[in-house]
């Protein structure tokens, strides 16, 4: 019997990207272009002029003012506790080499390989960088992991990175609707729709209250306790309809206050930045520098708090007297920007 010859079997069809509906993309998914930014430099260049930050990506806040506060040089050893999209310790380690290292922390199991990658792309090696995933109340662990005796500068960026405010599969936002999760790693804790069925009014209006300053916070605590919210924008809907006379501006931020609270509580972000003010000074050698961004009064009021009693205490030589703020020309290219306050401290 004679053999039947093998044929290759065909490609299979080309089928095109299906086309987001009208001119411009809008779901965070389809923004295929800004995810690729080596691939669409152009597309990416055109959404930072703009003024907003290209999908899947986060824009580095208040750069030169962090570099001039730490003034990292080669040689030194730097702790980026809050590693996010890698912007800030893209810039410092640059400026510890030769022969300085820098150790990243993040707690979100979901973007940490990113920027790990995305920083080994630029041929920092493992002997100039390392990536940990803990939060910033991790870092004295850390240190002693690694066998390392201090920092010389340590940066801690306390805001949410638009890779996570963006995302709707995270929970962060109700700019497009999503599972109410919150939270920075998801594979802990419970997601902010399971707090929200559990928490009784009075408590619920005490964590409005301490976690985003909210003005009607028993009232909103009566409305969204002991509710089933699978989805961002049901919680947003019920809050809109329990701020009905309201105008318009006042009921958006009392949505974004109330969703402040609950992802401050369901990372319990406060219990880890007090243990981290706690342990910072033990963690930097002698003449190290800390920088902190802040992005609401809860936590400036904290950071302040430690500095001012480190200072009288003697673990500090030297703090900020005046915040930083960002300057005009970022808050109108970043406009994430505006909130942030930078405190620094000197040991």
């Amino acid at each position: 019997m004679s053999e039947i010859p093998a044929t290759n079997p065909l490609p299979p069809p080309h089928r095109r990207r299906p086309r987001y509906v009208g001119k411009n993309p809008r779901r965070f998914e389809e923004k295929y272009k800004e995810h690729n930014p080596e691939h669409h430099a152009d597309t990416v260049a055109k959404v930072i002029a703009s003024g907003k930050t290209p999908a899947g990506t986060h824009r580095p806040i208040m750069v030169a003012e962090i570099l001039e506060v730490l003034s990292p040089k080669p040689g030194e050893i730097a702790v980026d506790c809050t590693l996010g999209f890698g912007g800030h310790a893209r810039e410092i380690l640059a400026r510890l080499q030769p022969g300085g290292k820098l150790f990243g922390l993040d707690a979100d199991p979901v973007e940490l390989p990113k920027t790990e990658a995305r920083l080994r792309a630029l041929d920092f090696g493992p002997d100039t960088f390392s990536a940990h995933r803990t939060n910033f109340a991790g870092l004295p662990k850390v240190l002693a992991d690694t066998g390392v005796d201090g920092a010389d500068m340590i940066l801690a960026d306390l805001g949410v990175s638009s890779m996570q405010l963006d995302d709707p599969s995270r929970g962060f936002s109700v700019k497009h609707e999503g599972p109410l999760d919150m939270r920075m790693n998801p594979q802990r804790g419970q997601p902010a729709s399971a707090l929200l069925e559990k928490i009784k009014p009075d408590a619920l209006a005490a964590l409005l209250e301490e976690n985003a300053d909210e003005p009607n916070a028993d009232a909103l605590a009566q409305a969204l306790t002991g509710k089933q919210f699978a989805t961002t924008t049901a919680l947003a809907d019920a809050i809109r309809a329990a701020s009905r006379g309201l105008k318009k501006d006042d009921c958006d931020l009392a949505i974004r206050r109330v969703f402040q609270a609950l992802r401050i509580a369901v990372n319990d972000e406060f219990s880890a930045l007090e243990n981290f003010l706690r342990n910072l000074p033990a963690c930097l050698r002698p003449g190290g520098r800390v920088a902190v961004l802040t992005f609401h009064s809860g936590e400036d009021r904290r950071v302040k708090k430690a500095f001012e009693a480190g200072l009288r205490d003697g673990a500090y030589s030297e703090i900020a007297r005046e915040v930083i703020r960002p300057l005009p020309a970022e808050r109108h290219a970043n406009p994430r920007s505006s909130p942030a306050k930078l405190r620094w401290a000197r040991v």
